[in-house]
């Protein structure tokens, strides 16, 4: 394990001092580290618990990825400063792992390393014209209007074309369907951010088609999801009846799912209950089932941008256990747009030092303890363990992270009775004085829990301005001065 001269001058310093603390470290301040954080802090008085990230901001998706419509779901992160705000606990932001420390440098300075940095990347649909100017992650639109710094700049094109596309049909299709086509008087009332809300207020954009693999009865969103994208003021709907036959097979998928039975009749309803013709005006939503994406198009007069792209016909077959997939049928039709948002999932990425299984894009693990290799016979690598989308791959709502985290603790707890995770040398691990001493020759400008206070109360400061419950610092610059004051 390759580790820095000062870390292991400074190690050899700090353990000729005992202690029966063991020290861990969590990797990402998202659900899943906080609900970690709070296990561990609850099962093991002893433990001293560092939560890094590589933001300024705590919370994870709970800041980035929920939508600024839905305030109620954001309330989860009160429970979370409480866990920060105990004496055995702290965050340190603005640490990148793999640039301002190693994971193997981590690994040396804490009993613990419990990675959980969930989902950063994004699926590609490996189809031509992927490349083209318009074409966006749905992860990179979140984050627009969300605020997130790495996304600030995004700026994508909404006047250009009256038509986007969302490929998927999951809830974050729905969010940014309804971001889309929400009137931007009620979004002004939440904590979106600036530049986005300026860009809706101007945007040309005023048809979403919501394109699927599969059928009404396959849709992967939820139905409180779909409610509120339906609900949405003056919005034309429309769903071809067609697209809502079941099949046999469909009803025995639907006979054993409730909440897909309740999404097929709120779908069913839609359509039944939707006018004939869109009036002027109206902004329209378009569900569009059994279509997968096979090219992008470019423009005739915008070199280098989306015109539209191709689709091919699908239907369903079976695959067994009740599943259905969708196969080409090599028939196909063309859909003019200016904009594509791909929402078809997240992808986390590897670090240096950890083994990761790049099929299914997590790291091998057993019950949260990091596997050395994706297969075979594989050891466990002692003192590291995995949680969230790291560990299970990008499913699941906020709630979800709470059982992983359990799992991955429950983990911990039986290695650490079993003597599996403390030194082999019997001598303390230096956790954060030795991580803060490190880094700190490293000239890396950490942020404290106090500093994201201080953001926080600037944001809410400046929200109160305008009538919003917030509104976000979305540079890194800003975000790092105002929490250095």
């Amino acid at each position: 394990m390759a580790v820095s001269r000062a870390l292991r001058r400074f190690w050899r310093t700090y353990s000729t001092v005992s202690s029966e603390r063991l020290r861990f470290c969590i990797v990402g301040s998202g659900p899943a580290g906080f609900y970690t954080a709070d296990k561990i802090l609850k099962a093991h008085e002893r433990a001293e618990v560092d939560i890094v990230d590589r933001l300024p901001t705590p919370f994870g998706l709970v800041r980035s990825g929920v939508a600024p419509d839905h305030p109620d779901t954001k309330i989860v992160t009160n429970q979370f400063s409480r866990v920060v705000q105990n004496g055995r606990c702290s965050f340190i932001g603005n640490v990148s792992i793999g640039i301002s420390i190693s994971l193997a440098e981590l690994r040396e300075l804490y009993d613990v390393v419990v990675l959980s940095y969930g989902a950063e990347s994004d699926q590609a649909l490996g189809i031509p014209g992927e490349e083209l100017a318009g074409i966006y992650a749905a992860r990179e639109f979140v984050w627009w209007y969300n605020g997130h710094p790495d996304c600030r700049n995004l700026a994508p094109d909404l006047k250009s074309s009256d038509t986007a596309v969302i490929i998927g049909q999951g809830n974050v299709a729905l969010d940014v369907a309804r971001i889309l086509l929400r009137p931007t008087s009620e979004l002004a009332t939440t904590d979106i951010a600036s530049h986005a809300l300026a860009a809706l207020e101007e945007s040309s954009i005023r048809k979403v088609y919501l394109v699927g693999r599969r059928g009404a009865a396959q849709a992967a969103f939820t139905a409180k999801e779909l409610r509120e994208v339906l609900g949405i003021k003056d919005l034309f709907i429309e769903i071809q009846q067609a697209d809502l036959s079941k099949t046999p097979a469909d009803e025995e998928e639907l006979k054993s799912n409730r909440i897909k039975r309740r999404i097929h009749e709120l779908l069913s309803k839609a359509a039944t209950s939707a006018a004939s013709v869109c009036s002027p005006g109206k902004k329209e939503l378009h569900f569009v089932f059994f279509r997968k994406p096979d090219r992008f198009l470019e423009s005739d007069c915008r070199s280098g941008h989306v015109a539209g792209l191709r689709l091919e016909r699908t239907i369903l077959k079976d695959a067994g256990s009740g599943r259905q997939i969708a196969v080409g049928t090599g028939l196909f039709d063309e859909m003019e747009c200016g904009l594509v948002l791909k929402s078809v999932g997240y992808k986390s990425r590897p670090v240096d030092g950890l083994p990761f299984d790049l099929h299914k894009g997590i790291v091998p693990n057993v019950q949260g303890r990091v596997l050395s290799e994706a297969s075979g016979d594989a050891l466990v690598e002692k003192g590291l363990y995995v949680c969230g989308w790291l560990k299970r791959g990008p499913t699941g709502i906020i709630a979800t992270n709470l059982y992983c985290a359990e799992e991955t603790v429950a983990s911990i707890s039986e290695d650490i009775q079993r003597g599996l995770v403390t030194s082999s040398s019997g001598l303390s691990k230096p956790g954060r004085d030795g991580l803060l001493q490190l880094l700190d020759s490293r000239n890396v400008k950490i942020v404290p829990f106090g500093g994201w206070e201080k953001i926080d109360s600037e944001e809410k400061r400046r929200g109160s301005l305008k009538n919003k419950p917030r509104e976000k610092l979305t540079s890194w610059q800003e975000l790092l001065e105002v929490a250095a004051k």
